[in-house]
């Protein structure tokens, strides 16, 4: 899902809030994180899926910072980069919506399925389109050229403390409708609708090229 990018919105003592509120938008809203999750929650349950979100929150951060340290100008140099690094996370995203897809029912000796952890959905971040969409959008909006680092350690504040709660929501909401999702089949049809948004949150990235 494409996000708006602000213009740019800091001035010397300007208030938090645009900051918040667009770290907060662009958290709560669906994107692929937030299907994963809705997903893990169904299957697992909020504690086996905490992991999950923290690797995500981190990460998003993490990136921010990095981002914000000089690595969107190298995209801009090359963009092929860029383009490549989209297609591999479109391919992963659609292998992730083929597992979610699948894993409703586990059949006599294979593994069962386990949730994200914390690094593998703190690495996600780096091929997911929506959290290079928020890191671009917050450093090209709310950084100051007076106070460049203490503004983008400030920004890499607010997305720490912002992101966690937004999307545990998501996780929440998973994890009260899989109480009611007691049969295996009903699951399954569930992990199915979950594997088609996953899919369709490559929309913005397949029609911009």
């Amino acid at each position: 899902m494409s996000l708006p990018l602000p213009a740019s919105a800091w001035s010397e003592g300007s208030s938090l809030l645009p900051l918040a509120t667009f770290v907060f938008v662009s958290s709560i809203t669906p994107g692929p994180n937030n299907v994963m999750l809705t997903a893990s929650g169904a299957n697992f349950g909020y504690q086996r899926s905490v992991p999950h979100m923290l690797g995500i929150s981190v990460g998003a951060t993490f990136m921010l910072l990095l981002v914000g340290a000089g690595l969107g100008a190298a995209f801009a140099r090359w963009p092929q980069l860029y383009t490549m690094l989209q297609w591999v996370g479109a391919a992963y995203l659609i292998w992730l919506a083929w597992k979610i897809a699948t894993s409703g029912q586990v059949q006599a000796g294979q593994a069962k399925p386990r949730p994200f952890n914390f690094w593998q959905a703190a690495a996600f971040q780096w091929v997911n389109p929506k959290a290079w969409l928020m890191s671009v959008g917050v450093v090209a909006a709310y950084t100051s050229p007076h106070a460049y680092w203490a503004s983008l350690c400030l920004a890499a504040l607010v997305m720490l403390l912002v992101n966690y709660p937004c999307i545990s929501v998501w996780t929440l909401f998973g994890s009260a409708i899989g109480r009611w999702l007691q049969s295996p089949r009903a699951l399954q049809l569930f992990n199915v609708l979950m594997a088609g948004l996953l899919l369709l949150s490559l929309y913005p990235l397949l029609v911009g090229h």
